[in-house]
């Protein structure tokens, strides 16, 4: 009898030292999401297209609705529009991140000052050892004139 407690301690300790590490990676997994999702924001922000390369899946594409009517862009496409060195006048902020195992969503915010705020959603996946985005969907509503801001 006197191992049923000393087994208690162990199952306790264990459970301690699994959640502890199950924390460690889940922290780690987030980090490296939130890696690849600044690796976008920046790089565009920068006009990086290398950080583009580096965030983006090869098979990379964007979605958006213009009339009514889906609009796909490749990514290459995109990144060729990034010019090297060329900052763009855009604020990024990551709203939010989910993810499980290999699949994750993120929404992000990217402000672009007197013009327009872009609403971003992101599939990714872990490939190959790496998170990428595979997919990204957007919308966009017009920056507030100055006397719409409260």
């Amino acid at each position: 009898m006197k191992s049923l407690p000393i087994l208690a301690i162990c199952l306790v300790l264990y459970s301690g030292l699994t959640a502890q590490t199950q924390a460690e990676n889940s922290k780690s997994e987030f980090e490296q999401i939130t890696a690849t999702l600044m690796d976008y924001i920046e790089g565009t922000a920068n006009g990086d297209p290398e950080r583009l390369r580096k965030a983006f899946h090869p098979n990379f594409n964007l979605y958006t609705i213009t009339a009514d009517t889906l609009m796909t862009r490749s990514g290459e496409a995109y990144i060729k529009g990034v010019k090297p060195g060329e900052k763009a006048n855009r604020i990024g902020r990551i709203i939010s991140i989910d993810y499980e195992k290999d699949a994750a969503t993120a929404k992000a915010e990217i402000v672009v000052p007197n013009w327009r705020i872009f609403t971003d959603y992101f599939l990714l996946m872990k490939y190959q050892g790496s998170w990428k985005i595979v997919q990204k969907s957007y919308t966009w509503r017009p920056y507030p004139k100055p006397d719409e801001k409260k």
